[in-house]
């Protein structure tokens, strides 16, 4: 692991200012979908058939739901 920081940190040192900046965006677009994707395979795990809704459900309930809000 050693050696794959000290090559990280050899390659950024070498970088420019502006190809930091320009890999520093895609590096955080990496981060957060990693960060998405094991907390979509986290959930897979605590989720069960039934738990959830799809995104059709959740569409053809909305507005029995907002129309029950309305009359309270």
């Amino acid at each position: 692991m050693n050696l794959f920081r000290s090559r990280a940190h050899h390659l950024i040192d070498t970088l420019s200012d502006q190809e930091l900046e320009s890999l520093w965006s895609d590096l955080e677009t990496l981060y957060h979908d990693l960060y998405m994707l094991k907390a979509v395979e986290a959930s897979q795990h605590t989720h069960r058939p039934g738990d959830t809704l799809t995104r059709e459900d959740a569409l053809r309930l909305l507005p029995l739901i907002q129309s029950s809000s309305r009359t309270l």
